[in-house]
């Protein structure tokens, strides 16, 4: 699979209830631990002081990503992304395939 970092923008549209947003970010919870138990969300992070999400995602190509795991949040229609894919650093640290 392939890893994308992504950006997450969440909008609850004015006039929601309280109740349909609770049951909405109940439901991304849930649906949050399949895709990480799939391994298709890897880290999830929320910068502090805002309403926004930043994490590592993981998919076969960035049509994957949109339509069979971003696609299936149930937050995903007040969602907007900014997707950036991701490749090895021949520096990177924590890499498995950096060569000394």
């Amino acid at each position: 699979m392939r890893e994308f970092l992504v950006e997450i923008t969440t909008t609850v549209p004015e006039g929601t209830g309280q109740d349909e947003v609770d049951r909405r970010r109940a439901a991304e919870a849930v649906r949050a631990r399949e895709l990480a138990a799939t391994g298709n969300l890897a880290r999830l992070w929320r910068p502090v002081g805002e309403l926004r999400s930043i994490g590592i995602w993981r998919a076969a190509d960035e049509e994957e990503l949109h339509a069979k795991v971003l696609g299936t949040l149930p937050l995903r229609p007040w969602m907007t992304f900014t997707v950036t894919a991701l490749q090895s650093h021949p520096n990177d640290p924590g890499g498995t395939d950096a060569t000394p």
